[in-house]
């Protein structure tokens, strides 16, 4: 079988990786709030017109949330089929990535803090 091109391997991975966003936005409460969230605050920005540099710090906030949220539920389905009994050390590494969310999720707001209160008040 001949070895397939850096383009269709490109593309293939691509795929894959909307296949997983998709099923992360189909499968996680948490990833629909956060959808919801994302879009109020690009209706928001758009409302407020908010500058580019406002825009750029917003979609860093926005990914790095979503994105730590995709992070945390892999490790939380990967420690379950490693681990399906309750266990405290896969419970720690659970709170672990939980808190690495809520972490970033705090900066996330303060972002939208510093922008839009200046707008709104």
């Amino acid at each position: 079988m001949p070895k397939e091109s850096f383009l269709i391997n490109r593309i293939k991975s691509v795929g894959f990786a909307l296949r997983g966003a998709l099923l992360l936005i189909k499968t996680e409460a948490s990833i629909k709030i956060q959808v919801f969230i994302t879009l109020i605050m690009t209706a928001a920005g758009f409302y407020f017109e908010i500058s580019s540099t406002e825009w750029i710090l917003q979609i860093f906030a926005i990914a790095l949330v979503l994105g730590i949220e995709g992070l945390n539920t892999a490790i939380e389905k990967l420690s379950d089929y490693v681990q399906p009994e309750f266990d405290k050390k896969i419970g720690l590494i659970k709170d672990i990535s939980a808190g690495a969310v809520m972490l970033v999720s705090i900066a996330a707001s303060i972002v939208g803090c510093i922008i839009y209160f200046p707008k709104i008040f």
